[in-house]
């Protein structure tokens, strides 16, 4: 409930990209569904992902070490009804509801080579921002004739902050870590490892890792992938 008193329902907002979603509003969306009824629960889900080191002598299992944390999962139960009993407005089949569902939160856009980002929006709270991993649609109510008139969506979201703020947010600087880095003008493969690790002496490895034909010279735009130093050393070992 608003402050006001006024029932709010959940909104979801699709935007073009991540920035956009991050700072916009209603008024600055592409597109927006708004929930029937408002759910009555939703999941979040955390995932930490681990590396099993070498088994010791003597032990019984493999050290788990940290790798990453997975970017948070939230998952809604969304109801279509039309029956007229939730809003007064009986329709003939949840078809068309469903088909702009599917359209906004999952069809591929031309305009930006990909899916939308998505706000989810419940009253003045911003629930979550990130895009859609995963969807699926069950059907419950049905005419004679069997044209479904209630079905619910049950759609999972995965947080996509923009690079910078995830940085940011999970100080990823530990040489301990797997690290994504983009090549930007001016970076040499020793000064991005020298960032990294605090030593610039492990750059054949990575450029070997990664593949890197001409690692003298890095193309502005190139993802390296980074692993965590203990895996370099045993590898240059």
């Amino acid at each position: 409930m608003a402050e006001s008193g006024k029932l709010e329902k959940m909104l979801i907002l699709a935007f073009a990209d991540s920035r956009s979603a991050e700072n916009g509003g209603l008024a600055e969306a592409d597109d927006s569904i708004e929930a029937l009824i408002n759910p009555e629960s939703y999941r979040l889900d955390y995932r930490i992902r681990f590396s099993r080191s070498g088994q010791g002598h003597g032990t019984s299992g493999k050290q788990l070490k940290y790798e990453y944390t997975e970017p948070e999962e939230i998952t809604f139960e969304f109801l279509f009804d039309n029956t007229g009993i939730i809003d007064s407005n009986p329709r003939d089949s949840v078809a068309d509801d469903l088909k702009r569902f599917r359209e906004v939160l999952i069809e591929y856009k031309g305009d930006a080579h990909e899916p939308r980002h998505f706000k989810l929006v419940w009253g003045k709270h911003s629930i979550f921002k990130g895009r859609v991993t995963s969807a699926s649609f069950t059907y419950k109510l049905f005419k004679p004739d069997g044209t479904p008139t209630r079905a619910l969506a049950n759609i999972t979201f995965k947080s996509s902050i923009e690079e910078e703020k995830r940085a940011a947010k999970e100080d990823r600087q530990s040489p301990d870590l797997t690290h994504s880095r983009k090549v930007k003008p001016g970076d040499t493969l020793p000064l991005m490892c020298s960032r990294i690790y605090g030593d610039p002496k492990f750059y054949l490895v990575i450029a070997e890792l990664n593949k890197l034909d001409n690692f003298r010279s890095l193309d502005p735009g190139t993802m390296i992938i980074f692993p965590p130093i203990e895996k370099l050393k045993a590898v240059s070992e």
